[in-house]
């Protein structure tokens, strides 16, 4: 995707002006306490640098799926304390609306360099409608719209898509990295360029895999959807999670990876148990071994070396799901040891790593060396979209 037409608010000279702020404030609870911080760090360099030119902030953001309703347990207020913690114990003021009357009067008292937050914008079922009518409410609101929500990106939201036609629009310090690594792994990375791919369906992510196998030089499979790409070859894969509906695309893949001289690299060895489960007695075997009684939950010793020895090969690395199943010991052994290894080698800068998607954020956040990627993206849907190569609705309306 071009990126070089759009305003980065890190480039402009924007000063004392009240900016609508669309973050990813979508933020994991246990009980009342949040459990992930991340994507409160992510937002606060924009709001920084927009307090250092005395703009006024309004915070606005969705959580979770209230479907349209005023639901308290959906309520951003849940959030202002995080936040607040985050900017220095700040007085952020609240608005239970997010348009009306009450967010008026909530921006005319704030003073310029002071920050409000609004009510979750999914209480209005305008908002993932992309009601053209709520997104001119909300842009009234503000002099520019700033977008620092990459993860919403893929989302055909008022807030993400619409209010830009109302209003002088950047993206955000965050946003604008996040873009910008994504792009320089995929559109013109130092190489060789290897992409590791897992998860659990190919069906999630088969246009991830026709697209990057024409821009990679080595892709390496893991997780369940390699099973479905070693059934396809004929590999007895016992009880394993698989697709058998898929495996005409997976063939599709290994023929496609051959014309364009991309290695595809699939298991030699996997780590098997009877069932999924912390503590599961696990076995190692070499694929063609494979007890018809066993499931697949890993890939192997030899597997893992040979990765390691491309990874050190590589200059750059794009990271998308995990090699096994990492919630459950010792499933996570694979990704672990290889993720660990890619962070060694991003600090000593030989390597530039990106890496994205929920599972594998949290992933390589149990391995304790998430801050020691070259990037780590917070988005999901938006990360695997561009990865397809698809132009994402919120990028393009900041153009």
């Amino acid at each position: 995707m071009d990126i070089s037409r759009i305003n980065f608010i890190s480039n402009s000279n924007i000063s004392k002006k009240t900016v609508l702020l669309r973050v990813d404030l979508n933020l994991p609870f246990e009980k009342d306490k949040v459990t992930d911080n991340l994507r409160i760090d992510r937002i606060l360099e924009t709001i920084n640098l927009l307090q250092e030119r005395k703009c006024k902030v309004i915070i606005i953001s969705h959580l979770g799926r209230p479907l349209g309703k005023i639901d308290k347990n959906f309520s951003l207020l849940r959030t202002l304390k995080p936040l607040s913690d985050k900017l220095r114990n700040q007085n952020i003021k609240f608005s239970n609306d997010c348009i009306g009357q009450e967010a008026i009067n909530t921006v005319k008292e704030l003073n310029f360099g002071e920050i409000c937050l609004f009510e979750n914008l999914r209480f209005y079922k305008e908002e993932e409608m992309n009601d053209i009518t709520f997104a001119k409410k909300l842009s009234k609101l503000g002099d520019i719209y700033v977008n620092e929500a990459f993860s919403c990106c893929h989302r055909k939201h008022s807030s993400i898509v619409s209010i830009p036609k109302f209003l002088p629009s950047f993206a955000g310090v965050g946003l604008q990295k996040e873009i910008t690594k994504i792009s320089e792994v995929l559109e013109t990375p130092k190489r060789p360029l290897m992409v590791i791919i897992g998860g659990s369906k190919i069906s999630t992510k088969i246009n991830t895999l026709l697209n990057i196998v024409k821009k990679a030089d080595t892709i390496a499979i893991g997780g369940a959807m390699a099973n479905t790409f070693l059934a396809a070859q004929n590999f007895e894969i016992g009880n394993s999670l698989s697709e058998k509906n898929m495996i005409k695309n997976a063939l599709e893949i290994i023929d496609l990876a051959k014309k364009n001289e991309c290695e595809l690299i699939l298991p030699s060895d996997v780590t098997t148990a009877n069932k999924l489960a912390h503590g599961s007695e696990s076995k190692e075997f070499d694929i063609g071994e494979v007890p018809q009684d066993k499931m697949i939950f890993d890939i192997g010793e030899k597997s893992i070396s040979y990765l390691i020895s491309k990874i050190k090969l590589s200059k750059s690395l794009l990271w998308n799901g995990p090699l096994g199943a990492f919630e459950f010991e010792p499933f996570d052994f694979s990704t672990m040891k290889i993720s660990r290894e890619v962070a060694a080698l991003t600090s000593q800068n030989k390597l530039l790593s990106v890496a994205g998607g929920g599972d594998t954020v949290a992933a390589l956040t149990k391995a304790k060396i998430e801050s020691e990627f070259s990037y780590l993206s917070t988005a999901g849907g938006a990360f695997l979209e561009w990865l397809e190569g698809k132009e994402l609705p919120g990028i393009m309306a900041l153009k």
